[in-house]
């Protein structure tokens, strides 16, 4: 009987040596023991946005609570150009004031006198407007792009001569008339030589719109102008544009008839 017993004693210390070897061996043939977790060595930068990107978001996760990330400066605005479109975040009236061959508008421009409105007119029922037919020389010409066009007899050799139109307000429309008749005096340097710049003459409200008169420098040459912009009752504004060169300025008097003239249809 000690001989049994001795030998259930040898068989319970072998099989509490196997249930310690299982615990201290891996579950698997090459599994690891885990250890305390460090963070991955820092790879090397890359001229790529995307490496810029992602040494950010790492400075970010890594700093300490008590620590502070500068963000990066935004990039500084393009000043807009003439003749091209809005930079990013201007508005069409700051365009306008870093256009340089537009000057200020300031309180010294004054006001004209303006001679009663013509009786004759023609119509122009997509704008809302009745403007001045004006007498001869100017006749009736094809409208295209514009709604309704007269025109000065052209002159030999020239290439420019006196022009009077009227279409709905090819820009975007402001909240006073005034801004608005502002736009579209820089837009009508569309239609003047290269190199033409304004300088006011006149401005002034008109019945539901504004009124600017202006000269137009191209060279040694010039040009009479004027924009008269007019809430028609139609989904925008109308215009009317009259220019005159210097070399037909015997017809400069009929700008004030235009400025007076315009008024809405109806």
């Amino acid at each position: 009987m000690r001989a049994v017993y001795r030998g259930l004693a040898v068989a319970a210390a072998v099989a509490a040596a196997a249930v310690a070897v299982v615990v201290v061996l891996p579950s698997e043939p090459d599994g690891v023991v885990a250890g305390p977790v460090t963070a991955p060595p820092a790879a090397q930068p890359s001229s790529g946005p995307s490496a810029e990107a992602s040494a950010s978001a790492s400075a970010s996760s890594s700093a300490s609570p008590s620590e502070t990330v500068t963000p990066a400066a935004p990039a500084a605005q393009v000043t807009p150009t003439p003749g091209t479109s809005l930079a990013p975040g201007y508005t069409a009236m700051e365009a306008l004031y870093a256009d340089p061959r537009v000057p200020e508008l300031t309180a010294k421009v004054k006001r004209m006198r303006l001679p009663a409105p013509s009786r004759r007119v023609t119509k122009d029922r997509r704008s809302g407007l009745a403007v001045p037919k004006l007498p001869k020389p100017w006749k009736t010409y094809g409208p295209a792009p514009f709604t309704t066009r007269q025109v000065l007899p052209r002159l030999r050799g020239g290439t420019v001569r006196g022009m009077f139109v009227t279409c709905p307000l090819p820009i975007m429309e402001q909240k006073s008339p005034r801004d608005s008749a502002l736009l579209a005096a820089r837009w009508t340097l569309n239609h003047h030589p290269k190199g033409a710049r304004i300088t006011w003459l006149a401005s002034q409200p008109v019945r539901h719109g504004w009124m600017l008169v202006y000269r137009v420098t191209y060279g040694k040459r010039s040009s009479r102008a004027a924009v008269v912009v007019v809430d028609g009752g139609m989904s925008k504004p109308g215009l009317a544009f009259v220019t005159v060169p210097d070399a037909q300025r015997k017809q400069w008097s009929d700008i004030a008839r235009v400025a007076s003239g315009v008024r809405v249809l109806g």
